[in-house]
């Protein structure tokens, strides 16, 4: 009996992978890590899918749709995460899953540990190899995974400050645009990476005034020329900081620095001086945000009003509209989980330079530098 070629590739590498896609469980969470398309590809290469029931329900995507790729579907989480070699999933694993992950298992998905040290413990006493998405890294230095999901919360971030200003709502009453015979809405963006960049797009976009701070003047530089001058660019420095946004109607936090912690850039003071009713929207707050009186909120409960200014500070943003960051993460990552299929975890690691950067726990030990210094392990 002769084999065809792909029998011979198949049988001469590594056992079969079972991936597991769980449902996630984030409050308000829409975003599935696995679309039939993928699911296809998957297959295609040699891997087993097992998605749990309705994981892809609320992005669009029917149980039917995946058996129809080739998936296999699971009643429960349980069953997912006690078979899968590897968990494939968008938000880190919250604590009603700690005890559904098994020893050793590869978990490849947003963990985002420099603001999560309970987590960090978890992985680390159950040796979980932990591939996080934000640290994966593209040739040149870039971060493809974590690129889409900026892009979308850089573009929400002014949907939803233009909305929470609304008078009804609890916010100052300025249309961001403004109309002929009135001042716009002052919006300012800090952070010019791609989160930042995209917010400043929505907001110049809208006709609002717009300020933008940053410490790398390259970014200053390509925005004033995207713009022609009708953003105004500002050395990120404490007294321009502060200047810019006791003047905000809208202030968007976007610094990042990747795996770490982001760092403190609007004091409690700064944000006193805000005219009641502004709005605060951190998209930083995945790592930790980078205004001092910023904590996390849901999507259930989305704002709190603190000094007289409204705040807003979900970390999954994206899920919001959940068909688009499907699509958009699923993209980014079908590259990777191909490669992970077609090579083997530890072979793939071993060979690609950017997705070891991804590596963030493996045998007990934090192996990113960046969140072991987050976390004091380092």
């Amino acid at each position: 009996m002769f084999l065809t070629l792909r029998q011979l590739r198949l049988s001469s590498c590594h056992k079969s992978m079972l991936i597991g896609v769980p449902q996630e469980i984030k409050i308000g969470e829409t975003r599935v890590s696995m679309t039939p398309s993928l699911c296809r590809r998957c297959v295609s290469l040699g891997a087993k899918v097992l998605v749990q029931k309705s994981a892809g329900n609320s992005a669009g995507f029917t149980d039917a749709e995946y058996r129809a790729a080739g998936a296999d579907i699971a009643n429960s989480a349980r069953r997912v995460w006690r078979e899968a070699d590897m968990i494939l999933k968008v938000k880190e694993p919250l604590p009603a899953e700690y005890g559904l992950m098994r020893n050793e298992q590869t978990i490849f998905t947003y963990l985002h540990l420099a603001a999560g040290a309970e987590l960090a413990k978890v992985l680390l006493k159950k040796r979980i190899l932990g591939i996080a998405y934000e640290t994966v890294e593209a040739t040149g230095g870039s971060y493809p995974l974590l690129q889409p999901m900026s892009q979308i919360a850089g573009r929400l971030s002014i949907q939803i400050g233009a909305y929470r200003l609304q008078s009804q709502l609890g916010g100052s009453g300025v249309l961001l645009g403004g109309i002929p015979g009135t001042m716009p809405g002052h919006v300012v963006v800090i952070g010019a990476g791609n989160s930042g960049a995209h917010a400043v797009q929505m907001a110049a976009g809208m006709g609002a005034r717009v300020t933008v701070l940053d410490l790398d003047m390259r970014k200053l530089e390509a925005l004033d020329i995207d713009y022609r001058g009708r953003v105004v660019t500002l050395m990120s420095n404490p007294a321009n900081i502060e200047n810019e946004v006791a003047d905000a109607d809208l202030l968007i936090g976007a610094v990042l620095i990747p795996a770490a912690k982001a760092p403190i850039v609007v004091s409690r003071k700064m944000v006193k001086k805000m005219r009641p009713g502004s709005v605060i929207v951190d998209i930083a707050i995945d790592q930790g945000g980078c205004i001092e009186t910023i904590r996390p909120t849901s999507h259930s409960e989305p704002t709190y009003l603190e000094h007289g200014v409204v705040h807003y500070a979900v970390p999954n943003m994206p899920a919001l509209v959940g068909r688009t960051s499907t699509i958009g993460l699923t993209q980014a990552t079908e590259p990777f989980v191909a490669l992970l299929v077609q090579k083997g975890i530890e072979r793939a690691i071993a060979e690609h330079k950017g997705l070891a950067a991804g590596v963030n726990t493996r045998n007990g030990k934090i192996t990113c530098e960046a969140v072991a210094k987050a976390l004091g392990y380092a």
